[in-house]
């Protein structure tokens, strides 16, 4: 039959010809070294029986408290189509030796069967977000052929199992690392061998187990050791461990980008105006060429962040224009600076959820940024900073300056680690407004929820919630959020 003119064939790209499933049991077969009962097919690796989604492969894995085993039961009844495990079960799986083993066998078999342009992103401050923001600026263009860690797979276990999700047909794979300790990252980019790596900052974080900021440099550039020949470096020129990070990376061949206001940066801001929206206008050379795009992330921590996600798109052979389009429609994560509008006597007030993470860097940033959004009152809700050892209460202290900043009327402190903080607040010194700080303390998420509830929300209030993950912020906000009409 003869096709008429004006049909066009699809175009072909050697990816379609790589399986349409994730995974059937012939290849775990091959990567494991382990048995299939029958066949199968997969469409997802799940660890935790609890989040297993119809079609998922489900690994059994054995830690030292808890037995993947005890939960296939479950998983199944949540839509596994298979397990991975150590034993026989009544269930269809695939036996193998070790089931932690047989999950790194699956990353690393996952890795090798596609040729995505693999990007690992490390660094202080802002790895979830600057992961999202790639993920999301490779992806607009990538036919959906975009991978990335989800939330915050970014440790021993959570690494091999993103790399395990990576379909054979990904164009680009984008994956967090985190450390407590030095060496930690160095296991994680031998599992991912990137092709670019990311350092988006370098500050206070995991200082009690590491012990300087020489230190956490150095811990943050063992990202760099598992780069593929020829990889780039991306690295933040306004750091004062620029130079620290740029050598690590050198050592093993690695190309050095880098990006941030300073001069002679690769990636360099040449300007940033506020937009009406709460984000920013930036403006950018990258050398050949400069860019004109708009952050809907609102505060500078952003805008330095939105750099280190030009360069990486450019060293991946991204598409720059719709890495700002994505840069533009990006809302914040949870926990992460999503934004919600509840109810309050008068109309509405704004509560900026940033619960999930806290440490001397990103505290100074987000008060900054609440000192900077127009408001009838501001209220911090701030939660204790965790693993800062012996610098813990040189840093909460530190916060009182941030707090008088950023012309905070009310502050309501969470944790034992804020009661030097409060003392200092409540001497009732003048502020820079000339006003003594209003605050409350509080030891649980419990009371400071009472808290604010005694202290009242009205319209036009902005509320920044703030805290480590383990200080259990993120109660406070669900408690408001969902009282929400």
């Amino acid at each position: 039959m003869n096709r008429p003119a004006f049909l066009k064939e699809w175009p072909l790209d050697v990816r379609d010809a790589l399986p349409i499933a994730l995974w059937d049991s012939a290849e775990i077969e091959a990567a494991t070294g382990g048995k299939a009962s029958q066949a199968f097919q997969a469409s997802g690796v799940e660890m935790d029986s609890r989040d297993v989604q119809p079609g998922d492969v489900f690994v059994a894995l054995k830690g030292e408290a808890m037995d993947g085993h005890k939960f296939i039961a479950k998983a199944f009844e949540l839509g596994a189509v298979a397990a991975i495990t150590d034993r026989e079960v009544d269930y269809p799986h695939v036996l193998v030796e070790d089931t932690t083993a047989a999950m790194h066998a699956l990353a690393h078999s996952a890795r090798e069967r596609s040729d995505a342009v693999r990007i690992g992103v490390t660094g202080s401050v802002g790895k979830t977000g600057v992961k999202e923001a790639i993920f999301a600026s490779l992806d607009r263009t990538g036919r959906g052929m975009a991978h990335r860690s989800v939330r915050s797979y970014n440790n021993h276990v959570g690494v091999p199992l993103s790399l395990a999700r990576t379909p054979a047909r990904a164009t680009y794979g984008v994956y967090e690392m985190g450390m407590n300790h030095a060496g930690e990252i160095d296991v994680l980019t031998q599992h991912v061998r990137p092709n670019i790596a990311v350092i988006t900052t370098i500050a206070p974080v995991h200082i009690e187990h590491l012990g300087s900021m020489e230190a956490i440099a150095d811990a943050k550039a063992e990202i760099f050791g598992g780069l593929e020949d020829g990889g780039t470096a991306i690295i933040p020129a306004d750091s004062e461990y620029c130079a620290r990070l740029a050598e690590a990376a050198k050592v093993v061949g690695a190309k050095v980008v880098t990006f941030g206001a300073a001069e002679g940066a690769d990636v360099r801001l040449l300007d940033a105006i506020p937009t009406a929206s709460g984000g920013s206008l930036v403006t950018a050379d990258l050398g050949d060429t400069r860019l004109c795009y708009v952050v809907a992330e609102p505060g500078e921590h952003w805008v330095a962040n939105s750099l280190a996600v030009m360069a990486a798109v450019q060293a991946a052979g991204g598409d720059l224009g719709a890495a700002g389009l994505a840069l533009a429609e990006m809302g914040g994560l949870k926990g992460r600076g999503a934004r919600f509008q509840i109810d309050a006597p008068g109309g509405k007030a704004l509560l900026v959820d940033e619960s999930y993470n806290a440490n001397p860097a990103s505290m100074r940033a987000t008060l900054q940024q609440l000192g900077q959004t127009p408001a009838t009152r501001r209220i911090a809700v701030l939660g204790a900073m965790g693993e800062l050892g012996d610098f813990s209460d040189k840093f909460h202290l530190q916060l009182a300056d941030r707090i008088d900043a950023a012309q905070v009327d009310h502050a309501i402190l969470v944790g034992d680690e804020m009661s030097g903080l409060a003392s200092e607040l409540g001497k009732g010194g003048a502020t820079s407004l000339g006003i003594p700080p209003s605050f409350a303390h509080c030891d649980s998420p419990a009371k400071a929820i009472a808290a604010l509830e005694e202290f009242g929300v009205t319209s036009g209030d902005v509320i920044l919630v703030k805290g480590s993950n383990s200080v259990g912020l993120g109660r406070l906000v669900e408690h408001f959020t969902s009282q929400d009409g």
